[in-house]
């Protein structure tokens, strides 16, 4: 059965503090001017509630929902507000006027909520409706948009998207923890610990990284629009969305804790030099290995991956762990063969590599930010590049609004690119979920492979 969505309603929730005379502005850091073309970030959190239904979700949830987002915003202005390039400014900026608003959705679907969080398989296209577009122009483009979607008897999910120069995976997730606790606490003030830091000052700007970046994404546009000049440079519109193929399915493989440490006891027998067998080198060097090997093909093609880390801790000093923002550090290794991984020892290779990269991981290659934008154009056209999105350690899966933890986290936008993502179990149980989005064929091949692997 195909589904249908339902939209009920789209109101705009400010802070509830908006009628204050308070306005803010914030400059975009080189972190932030990475991600500045990127595509929006969208994600669907999943609630299981038998007794949700239509009346009980107008009454309770969605007013509930609201009123506790409104007081969260009051702390977190800047999502509320818009992203804006004025036109003698070198860079854009990030402003909040009192009565800006985020756009909050509401809607209804026929969907099988058991299936979008279940074990099996599904065509990724059943998630898109849940998920809310994010308005954007040539002249702004809004922070952040949210969707609550009811499907009746089964549960609701919140839908996500939010504009990645403006935050990262930890800032966004420390907001919505932040509006979880004033949904479940019903109270006006927040843990130290979810007060976001808005200091700009404590970021460090290598010279001339703001205009390096930028002239980065205005070469990569003319690189893509075959050399020509793009008609608005700054313009703040996002790249056009691939269209998403029917036959393109989701799928996320549950690692648990004895699966990991099997495979750290396998890595270990056959290494012989010592790896950084960490949960994160483990799995995504296992995902890794097994995605190129489901693409098959010639041995000699391209490949590669990269991944970000959280660099609040990689500077010196330290930035505040609550920083408001981007604040992390991508690393790539490429190119590479594909017989690197297809072959018998792959995962070995994978995960030494990985590993070295982990361990790279300081510093000097926080200020190497600038040239990863430029580092792409040189690219050849067909590099198999698998990247990361999300992470084990943001506890997405304690996000309890007062209906309890999480059924099933997904982040949607793997769609738009090679990338898994990756979350902790659902369980709590030290285990690790990975998220996969590819056409059926290479699916089938994949899920043979990631199951196979956990035999040997």
């Amino acid at each position: 059965m195909v589904s249908s969505l339902n939209i009920i309603d789209v109101a705009r929730v400010t802070p509830s503090n908006s009628d204050s005379t308070e306005s803010l502005t914030l400059s975009l850091t080189f972190f932030d001017l990475l991600w500045f073309k990127i595509h929006a970030v969208e994600r669907v959190i999943f609630y299981r509630l038998n007794d949700a239904t239509r009346s009980f979700f107008d009454s309770v949830i969605v007013p509930n929902l609201k009123t506790s987002l409104s007081l969260s915003l009051s702390h977190y202005l800047p999502l509320a507000g818009k992203l804006i390039w004025k036109p003698f400014e070198p860079k854009p900026i990030i402003v909040y006027t009192p009565n800006d608003a985020v756009s909050f959705t509401v809607a209804e679907s026929n969907a099988d909520f058991s299936r979008l969080t279940g074990k099996e398989p599904f065509s990724a296209t059943e998630l898109h409706p849940l998920v809310p577009e994010l308005q954007n122009s040539d002249d702004s483009a809004s922070v952040m948009s949210f969707q609550v979607t009811l499907f009746p008897n089964q549960g609701f999910s919140i839908g996500v998207t939010a504009h990645h120069a403006v935050s990262d995976g930890k800032t966004t997730t420390t907001f919505l923890k932040s509006w979880a606790h004033f949904c479940k606490h019903q109270d006006s003030s927040l843990p130290e610990d979810l007060i976001p830091f808005y200091d700009r000052t404590v970021i460090k700007n290598p010279p001339n990284s703001d205009i390096k970046l930028l002239n980065s994404w205005h070469s990569l546009a003319k690189m893509f629009s075959g050399g020509k000049e793009p008609q608005n440079p700054k313009s703040l519109k996002f790249p056009p969305s691939p269209v998403i193929d029917p036959d393109v399915l989701r799928y996320t493989l549950e690692l648990t804790r004895e699966d990991i440490q099997m495979l750290r006891e396998r890595l270990k027998r056959d290494s012989p030099k010592e790896l950084r067998l960490s949960t994160f080198v483990i799995t995504f060097s296992y995902a890794l290995t097994c995605l190129i090997r489901a693409r098959g093909g010639d041995p000699n093609r391209l490949t590669g991956f990269g991944f970000v880390a959280d660099s609040r801790k990689l500077v010196n000093p330290p930035i505040p762990s609550s920083y408001f923002g981007n604040c992390a550090t991508g690393t790539f290794k490429v190119p590479l063969r594909a017989e690197t991984f297809m072959a018998k020892e792959g995962f070995l290779a994978s995960t030494r590599l990985v590993s070295d990269s982990v361990e790279e991981l300081n510093e000097s290659v926080v200020w190497k930010i600038p040239d990863f934008v430029a580092f792409w154009t040189q690219l050849p056209l067909g590099t198999q590049i698998v990247s990361v999105a999300g992470s084990t350690k943001f506890g997405v899966y304690g996000l309890d609004f007062e209906w309890g933890r999480p059924e099933k986290v997904v982040i949607v936008s793997i769609d738009q690119g090679e990338a898994i993502s990756l979350a902790e179990s659902r369980y709590g149980n030290g285990g690790v979920e990975i998220g996969f989005s590819l056409k059926k064929q290479e699916m089938d091949v994949l899920i043979d492979l990631l199951h196979n692997g956990l035999k040997m």
